[in-house]
């Protein structure tokens, strides 16, 4: 005769595993779509005078990770687990700018060298309105005396789709580039 606790056990067993596998089976995660600020237009072409190096870049905290961050309603952030920037969005910004500007290959080039540091103070994604930069940044040489502190606000409409945002900051990042190098031709903010 088979003891009571051990029937009931063996009757309770397979309720688990079955339950487990079930429970494990319907648990399916999405897939996670990678973005870059990286246009597909490549890098630059410039024939500036300078070669731009990049120093810093600073972003807000609350949208400085590799996973996308959006506003919902007036106050409210979203992070979407299922969209990723290719890095944290500091590296991804600055990968981005240096694709655009112009940048000291690994020759020399023979002209001087200005330094960049971008301090972001806003980076707003509105998915159906609008992507937004708001930032600082410096500009300055060691060897031309060049200094300056400028402000830049670029807002782009964007339509409902995450890719149609990350085009719309595409859009404000190329736009940035060329005011900063247009800044270090001319040696005036634009």
């Amino acid at each position: 005769m088979s003891h009571p606790l051990k029937t009931w056990i063996g009757r309770v067993s397979p309720l688990i595993v079955a339950a487990a596998i079930a429970t494990v089976s319907g648990c399916s995660s999405a897939p996670i779509h990678y973005h870059t600020l990286v246009p597909i237009k490549g890098s630059s072409t410039s024939t500036s005078q300078y070669d731009i190096v990049i120093d810093r870049v600073t972003m807000p905290p609350q949208v400085d990770r590799s996973q996308m961050v959006i506003r919902q309603g007036n106050s409210g952030l979203v992070i979407l687990e299922t969209e990723w920037w290719g890095a944290n969005l500091t590296d991804e910004l600055a990968n981005a700018l240096g694709n655009q500007l112009p940048q000291p290959s690994g020759t020399t080039s023979g002209r001087s060298k200005l330094h960049l540091t971008l301090d972001v103070q806003r980076f707003d994604s509105v998915p159906g309105q609008y992507a937004l930069i708001e930032a600082k940044w410096r500009l300055r040489s060691r060897d031309a005396n060049i200094k300056m502190e400028c402000y830049t606000k670029l807002s782009t409409p964007a339509g409902n789709s995450i890719d149609e945002l990350v085009i719309a900051h595409q859009g404000n990042l190329m736009k940035l580039s060329s005011m900063i190098e247009a800044a270090g031709r001319s040696g005036r903010c634009s």
